[in-house]
C-alpha cells in the first residue's frame, strides 16, 4: 500500500490547529509530525492551505419519496456532490412506512446505497409506526449500528407520531442506548392553519412559513424535551429554525438534560425575504422546519457559540423547480419539502469564520467532529489523529467562489444560494486515503463509498 504525505499545510480539527505534515497509510492517518520529517510516496502539496477532517453530514435525504415524488438526487449523485463540497460521510434516512417493519425500510434503503456511494455512508431509521414489533426492531437494529431513530411531531397522515407513540420510542431508547431525533412542529395545528390559509385564497409560497409559526416549533420543542425527561431518554432536535426553539433547548440544558440541538445552513443564510420572492420562485425555499425572519439568525448563530446548537448538517433534500416544486402551484402545501445543500455546507461555515461568527475550530466542531461524536463515529470520522480514516481535504482559504446551479454538482435545476460570493474553496478529498477529488477535478467513482455501522452516542457514556 503507497504512503501518502500531505505537505506544508495548517492542520485544523475541533481542538487543535498546528503546521503539520500527515502521513496515510493503509486509508488511515498514520502519523502526524513538524513539516519535513516524513517522507512517502506520494506527497500532496497543501502550503498555504488548510488540512481539516472531511466533512460528516449527519442528515441527507437522497431519493427520499416526498409528495407524490422523489428527492432528485441519488446516492450516486448525492454523494459525489458531497465529496465535491468537501463532506465525507454522510448519515442518510431510511424509512418505514406504516404498516411496514423496520426492516423492510432499512433493507430498501440499503438496497439503495449499496454500490452506489463515492463516500462512506450511514444510516438514522424514521420510526412512522411504534407497535410492539417496531419496539423490539430498534433493539436490533441498535446491535447493528443504526443506532438513532428519528420521529415527526408534523405531517399527520405520513411520518407523524403521536405523543403516546413518542413517549414508547423514547422509554425504548433510554433502554437500548438508541437516540431519538425529532422533527419538532405541532402538525395538527399546523394542518388547521393550512386548511384556513388556503380557504382565505393564500395560496402563494410565502404562506408556508406564516402557517408553520415559530410557536409551534418551540411548543414542540418544549413538548419533546420534557417527553423525554419522562422516558429518561437523550433527545436531538433536528433542523432547528426559531429562537423561540434555540430557548426551550438552552433552558432545558442548563436544567442538565442531555438535549441536543442542529440547525442548517439554510436557517442562518436565508429567510423568509427568499420565500416570498417574486412569481412562483419562493417554492424554490420551501422546507420544513420553515425559513424564519432574518432576525432568528442572530440568535442561530449565538447558540451555535454557545454550543445551545451543537450541529450544523443540511437537510438536504432537493426537488427541481421545474417538474417538482412546481406541483405546488396555487397550493403551497403541495410544493414538495426540501433544499439542496449538501455541497455548499462546508463552505458556507467556512464564510461564517470570515465573517466572524465563528471561530476556525468551531468549523470544524460543528461540521465534522461533533456529529462524528453525536452519532457514534468518531475518532473514526470528525478529526485528523493517528487511527482516524484518512478522510482529509485539502482546503484553499483564500480562493473565492460565486455559488450557481451552473457550477454545482447536485442533481437539481437551482441553487438555494445562487450568486452568493463565497471565500474558501474545497481543492482535495481523499476518502479513506483515497483520492475521490483532486486538484478540482472528480477522482472518484460510486462503490467507493461502504456503510458504516455506528456506536451509540458518544456524549452519553
Amino acid at each position: 500500500m503507497t504512503r501518502t504525505l500531505i505537505h506544508g499545510g495548517l492542520v485544523i480539527t475541533a481542538s487543535d490547529e498546528v503546521h503539520a505534515d500527515v502521513l496515510i497509510e493503509d486509508g488511515r492517518i498514520a502519523a502526524l509530525a513538524a513539516p519535513g520529517i516524513l517522507t512517502a510516496d506520494r506527497t500532496i502539496d497543501a502550503t498555504g492551505k488548510y488540512v481539516i477532517p472531511g466533512g460528516v453530514d449527519a442528515h441527507t435525504h437522497m431519493e427520499l419519496p416526498f409528495g407524490g415524488t422523489f428527492a432528485s438526487d441519488t446516492f450516486e449523485t448525492g454523494t459525489r456532490a458531497a465529496a465535491w463540497g468537501g463532506t465525507t460521510t454522510i448519515i442518510d434516512f431510511a424509512v418505514q412506512s406504516v404498516g411496514q417493519a423496520l426492516r423492510e425500510g432499512l433493507d430498501a434503503w440499503h438496497a439503495k446505497a449499496e454500490g452506489n456511494c463515492a463516500i462512506d455512508y450511514g444510516f438514522h431509521m424514521i420510526v412512522s409506526d411504534v407497535n410492539e414489533d417496531t419496539l423490539k426492531e430498534m433493539d436490533l437494529l441498535v446491535e447493528e449500528g443504526v443506532t438513532s431513530f428519528k420521529q415527526f411531531m408534523a405531517y399527520p397522515g405520513v411520518f407523524y407520531s403521536d405523543d403516546g407513540q413518542i413517549l414508547r420510542a423514547m422509554q425504548r431508547s433510554a433502554d437500548n442506548g438508541g437516540l431519538i431525533m425529532m422533527h419538532a412542529e405541532n402538525g395538527i395545528a399546523i394542518d388547521v392553519l393550512v386548511e384556513q390559509a388556503l380557504a382565505r385564497g393564500e395560496t402563494d409560497p410565502r404562506y408556508h412559513g406564516e402557517v408553520r409559526k415559530a410557536l409551534l416549533e418551540a411548543e414542540a420543542t418544549h413538548r419533546a424535551i420534557r417527553l423525554a425527561q419522562v422516558a429518561g431518554a437523550p433527545l436531538y432536535v433536528v433542523h432547528v429554525s426559531a429562537m423561540e426553539a434555540v430557548a426551550e433547548l438552552a433552558r432545558a440544558r442548563d436544567e442538565g438534560l442531555p438535549v441536543f440541538g442542529e440547525t442548517c445552513p439554510q436557517y442562518l443564510f436565508l429567510s423568509t425575504d427568499n420565500l416570498a420572492e417574486p412569481g412562483f420562485e419562493g417554492a424554490k425555499y420551501v422546507c420544513s422546519t420553515p425559513l424564519r425572519p432574518r432576525e432568528h439568525q442572530a440568535k442561530l448563530w449565538q447558540g451555535l457559540r454557545t454550543n445551545d446548537l451543537q450541529v450544523v448538517s443540511t437537510d438536504h433534500c432537493p426537488f427541481c423547480f421545474t417538474g417538482q416544486k412546481d406541483l405546488g402551484r396555487g397550493d403551497f402545501s403541495k410544493i414538495p419539502n426540501g433544499l439542496p445543500g449538501v455541497e455548499n455546507r462546508m463552505d458556507l461555515l467556512h464564510q461564517a469564520v470570515v465573517d466572524g461568527h465563528i471561530s476556525r475550530r468551531r468549523w470544524i466542531e460543528i461540521a465534522c467532529a461533533t456529529p462524528a461524536r453525536m452519532f457514534g463515529l468518531y475518532p473514526k470520522k470528525g478529526t485528523i489523529a493517528p487511527g482516524a480514516d484518512a478522510d482529509v481535504v485539502i482546503y484553499d482559504p483564500h480562493a473565492e467562489q460565486v455559488i450557481s446551479a451552473e457550477t454545482h454538482h447536485m442533481n437539481v435545476d437551482y441553487s438555494a444560494y445562487e450568486g452568493r460570493r463565497v471565500t474558501g474553496r474545497v481543492e482535495t478529498v481523499l476518502s479513506r486515503g483515497v483520492p475521490v477529488v483532486t486538484e478540482r477535478e472528480y477522482t472518484g467513482h460510486a462503490g467507493h463509498g461502504v456503510f458504516t455501522p455506528r456506536s451509540t452516542c458518544q456524549y452519553l457514556n
